[in-house]
């Protein structure tokens, strides 16, 4: 059992640190595809890597339900490290989540179990931030649309059949799921406007 003064650390520099990690996020959301790198320093608790806790301090809060998967909910000191450093809840029904915290991509429930928004509200959805094993090795994907110039190329471990899932997206649009991967300290967006495809094919 972790005490409160054995919980890892949030950010050092709250504001800065803040601040900084929201504009490496905004713009992995503004160039899909593009490796971009979370400079705060952040405790770690468990299984969590760095650049997933620090988008955790950064954009979570008491009005975002957060779901964790079973690699991330196994370790109870996950949930009660975002309990406390961040007020947000956490969910057992995706559907409910405004964030999905996925350990182990390969077990990536369905889609469609989660919050997918609605033509209203398409910004109620849930955003997806998996931890991969590579952001910048493994299959090739080309990425299109908004703020890609042409085609962007992504070498990541991605679950088997991701990318296909994802076209979900083309389908539902404005709705849709909004995908952050996570390696270390290295983040890539794929937002609900990109679309995917294997390299080459």
């Amino acid at each position: 059992m972790v005490t409160v003064a054995e919980m890892p650390a949030g950010f050092a520099e709250k504001v800065l640190s803040a601040q900084s990690t929201f504009r490496s996020v905004m713009d992995a959301m503004a160039r899909p595809g593009s490796v971009q790198r979370v400079r705060a320093a952040a405790g770690t608790p468990g299984p969590m890597m760095p650049g997933t806790a620090a988008i955790a301090l950064t954009l979570f809060d008491h009005d975002t339900p957060v779901w964790l998967d079973r690699a991330m909910s196994a370790t109870p000191d996950v949930g009660k490290w975002l309990k406390f450093h961040t007020s947000a809840p956490v969910v057992a029904d995706t559907a409910a989540s405004h964030f999905a915290v996925i350990g182990d991509p390969q077990e990536l429930p369905p889609l469609d179990r989660f919050s997918l928004g609605s033509n209203e509200y398409p910004d109620r959805s849930t955003t997806l931030i998996l931890q991969v094993d590579s952001v910048t090795a493994g299959p090739a994907f080309e990425l299109t649309g908004p703020g890609i110039d042409g085609t962007a190329l992504l070498q990541t471990t991605l679950p088997a059949g991701l990318f296909e899932r994802l076209a979900i997206n083309a389908v539902l649009f404005p709705r849709g799921i909004d995908v952050v991967l996570v390696h270390d300290d290295a983040v890539v967006a794929i937002p609900r406007t990109t679309r995917l495809a294997a390299h080459g094919a």
